[in-house]
């Protein structure tokens, strides 16, 4: 199969955006598809710089925030991606497989957070019920920022999964060497 937006390689990175290329936008390949469209990139690099580094959810609950959405929408990149990056933040190998099954079977807090992901891909809101139970588990902030990066990362899993984008290399040999019951 030829992908219609194969990532960008440095050789044709574009012009417009020289100055991201050294930064996370050449690191992954998602970017390098990304940059296909230059103007899209630079306007992604605020929120995604707020989301992934700067977050009120804090790494490990943003990474199950993300794991449970890679899980919903069936994107291996996503899912790989960041299986990868919850073992670095310390997740264990147990606590991210849960995060593929039903609710019941999670950790209580990692039930509230998976549960939110579904209600928002599922009806598109949270109930003011489900609402004041995450703002009670996590703050204010981190209820917005929950919803925040499930529609940033619901968006990479459209143009992911669209495009065909191939998983990083280093990502794909990390995982068959540390996870591979959980590489997808």
């Amino acid at each position: 199969m030829t992908l219609a937006f194969p990532p960008i390689t440095d050789a044709n990175w574009p012009a417009e955006i020289s100055d991201m290329r050294t930064g996370f936008a050449g690191q992954l390949n998602v970017y390098r598809v990304m940059a296909h469209h230059p103007a899209l990139l630079r306007a992604w690099s605020g929120l995604r710089e707020h989301i992934v580094n700067n977050t009120a959810l804090g790494r490990e609950r943003a990474e199950v925030v993300i794991l449970r959405l890679a899980h919903r929408l069936s994107s291996g990149y996503e899912w790989n991606q960041h299986v990868a990056r919850g073992l670095k933040v310390g997740l264990s190998k147990d606590r991210i497989a849960s995060l593929r099954g039903p609710l019941a079977d999670m950790a209580a807090e990692d039930a509230v957070l998976a549960g939110a992901v579904d209600t928002l891909l599922d009806q598109h809101r949270l109930a003011p019920q489900q609402m004041a139970e995450l703002n009670d588990l996590i703050g204010q902030h981190a209820v917005l920022d929950l919803m925040a990066t499930t529609g940033m990362y619901l968006t990479l899993g459209f143009l992911l999964e669209t495009t065909g984008c191939p998983l990083d290399a280093s990502v794909r040999d990390d995982l068959a060497r540390n996870a591979p019951e959980l590489m997808v």
